[in-house]
């Protein structure tokens, strides 16, 4: 496998994850490239996805999200067929004889708890958008920084500086600024968006523990994510009947709707790699401060392309200030604060 060793895409490597950065002991240099990698593809996906959805109208999300596990495991299959990328940071020769898996089963059972809290994640999230205004459910969302350093703590043991600590608190209250002219109380609505944070904070930090435990780096981490949770997502689409619908949906075959479908399956394969990437090479906190650092450009690339919303002094404000907490949580972690 020495082809392995020449790979031009990077894998996570645990062991390697303390390495410095110019003598700091903070993020390191691939840890920068990995969180601003995982941004870049952030929005490219949501515009994309929004182009899918509202642009050509397509109803069903779930068919989208089981497209794009379809491809990323058959992507990732053809790359570990020749030999390009491995499934561990360390893969001696004589793994390629599981064809079924392409990783132990012991491995594959032991990433199981993270392939359920994806699947609970992305369904939760799904339904912590409905019967909530757009501007609480960012404001509310944004309180998952909050959750995750919780979360961290319990599964993990990590602990965080006095700075960091000051730069979540001023995110919260930028998120709680920004929504406050919407403080309309839904006892269901707010209890499924607190849900979707506590989901979204245990896959994250499961990321983290379980990628270093398990002996795989990101690419087998998605293999393992993609090949349990595929066959429950084909099940849920077809028991719904999405999969029979999407053949009466007129923009199927025209060839704008299929490369809008294209792109953003290959940004989903790159987001799902660089969330992994991020998140072993950083922290599960990093990654969900790199989700509200990329919110800005989505709302501003998204005002350009798609339609703003009527613009509101408080909520621009509050936005504002929860950027403004995600800059200071990135620059004391460059100081190694």
């Amino acid at each position: 496998m020495d082809s392995v060793k020449n790979v031009a895409l990077p894998v996570s490597d645990p062991s390697k994850v303390r390495e410095n950065w110019k003598g700091r002991s903070g993020m390191t240099r691939r840890g920068a490239y990995a969180a601003a990698s995982y941004m870049a593809s952030a929005v490219l996906l949501v515009m994309f996805n929004k182009a899918a959805l509202s642009s050509y109208s397509f109803p069903y999300a779930n068919v989208i999200t089981l497209f794009q596990m379809i491809f990323s495991c058959s992507l990732l299959y053809v790359l570990k067929h020749y030999k390009i990328i491995s499934f561990t940071a360390e893969e001696p020769h004589g793994t390629d004889d599981k064809p079924t898996t392409l990783v132990s089963y012991k491995a594959l059972v032991h990433t199981l708890p993270l392939a359920v809290s994806y699947l609970l994640y992305m369904l939760v999230t799904m339904e912590s958008v409905r019967g909530i205004n757009i501007p609480m459910y960012t404001a509310l969302r944004r309180t998952t920084v909050a959750v995750t350093m919780i979360v961290e703590y319990l599964l993990t043991g990590k602990k965080h500086s006095l700075p960091v600590v000051g730069s979540v608190g001023i995110i919260l209250l930028g998120a709680f600024i920004a929504g406050a002219r919407d403080l309309s109380f839904d006892a269901y609505g707010y209890a499924v968006v607190f849900m979707a944070n506590l989901c979204t904070a245990i896959y994250l930090a499961l990321i983290a523990r379980i990628g270093k435990s398990s002996g795989l780096n990101s690419f087998g981490l998605m293999w393992c994510n993609g090949i349990i949770c595929g066959p429950m997502l084909l099940f849920w689409t077809s028991v719904r009947g999405d999969l029979g619908a999407i053949m009466k949906f007129p923009y199927l075959f025209l060839p704008g709707f299929q490369a809008v479908m294209l792109l953003s399956c290959i940004m989903a394969f790159a987001i799902n790699y660089f969330v992994f990437l991020n998140t072993t090479l950083n922290s599960a906190l990093t990654q969900t401060i790199c989700g509200n650092l990329k919110d800005l450009f989505t709302i501003s690339l998204g005002w350009l392309l798609f339609g703003g919303l009527p613009f509101d002094l408080l909520n621009t404000v509050g936005q504002f200030l929860a950027f403004l907490g995600s800059c200071l949580y990135a620059y004391y972690k460059l100081l190694g604060k």
